[in-house]
């Protein structure tokens, strides 16, 4: 189902659409959760702890941000946030390498046929590329795409600021005018980074850590029940 904000919206003339990666293409199971338990309790934050509930809390709020500027914010200082960071990316792709990951259901297909319809598809991630690259190639994806991009390639500033975005259009060269970019995730950083590119459709998805409420807050033009439903509606048909 397609909520549509924004009526008088072109979603026909999109020539480059920047995904982000879990929770809206890729579906992980709340492995993010289980990998910042690790990050914790390396800097010696006790799971079950009032401290841990709080951390948490911080974290499902902010997903989709770089998750070293997450450890920044929770951990204070540089050396602290980097520690944390490492011991995040470990498990998760301790994790990954255990098989954990899976395409969201339809959106291998859905960035085929955008691709197939010429439209310029980018995956963006919050996680470092280590990790990125790690889960494409758990799936099978390290060629899936053009373009992928982690928050080192835009100079250390993830969502929700808006260089992500931005890179892919500067990179690809694929849109004329950032109107005919469309941006999509399942967290309200990922709305608030593409309203702040000026992406003409911005679109949340409900597969992922955040929800309608979350997502029209931050601006979205669209709300989709899944990366699936989003070639019919780039298309006319949705």
């Amino acid at each position: 189902m397609t909520d549509t904000r924004t009526d008088t919206a072109d979603t026909t003339g999109i020539r480059l659409v920047v995904l982000d990666m879990a929770g809206t293409t890729v579906a992980d199971g709340g492995l993010v959760e289980r990998a910042f338990a690790a990050a914790a309790a390396e800097l010696g934050v006790e799971e079950g702890s009032a401290e841990h509930a709080e951390h948490l809390a911080y974290v499902r709020a902010t997903m989709g941000e770089s998750k070293i500027s997450v450890f920044r914010h929770l951990f204070g200082t540089e050396d602290r946030a980097r520690r944390a960071n490492a011991a995040f990316e470990k498990a998760y792709g301790e994790l990954v390498d255990a098989g954990l990951v899976a395409p969201v259901p339809g959106a291998r297909e859905a960035i085929e046929e955008l691709a197939g319809g010429g439209r310029t598809v980018a995956l963006t991630t919050g996680f470092a590329r280590v990790t990125q690259d790690a889960v494409l190639a758990a799936l099978g994806w390290t060629d899936l795409v053009p373009l992928t991009l982690c928050p080192a390639d835009a100079a250390g500033r993830g969502r929700p600021y808006p260089d992500l975005v931005l890179e892919a259009f500067l990179r690809t060269k694929a849109a004329e005018d950032v109107r005919q970019v469309a941006v999509v995730g399942d967290t309200s950083y990922d709305v608030l980074s593409g309203v702040r590119a000026g992406a003409g459709l911005v679109a949340g998805v409900r597969t992922g850590a955040h929800g309608d409420e979350e997502f029209r807050a931050a601006g979205a033009t669209h709300v989709l029940d899944s990366v699936a439903a989003l070639p019919a509606l780039l298309t006319g048909a949705g």
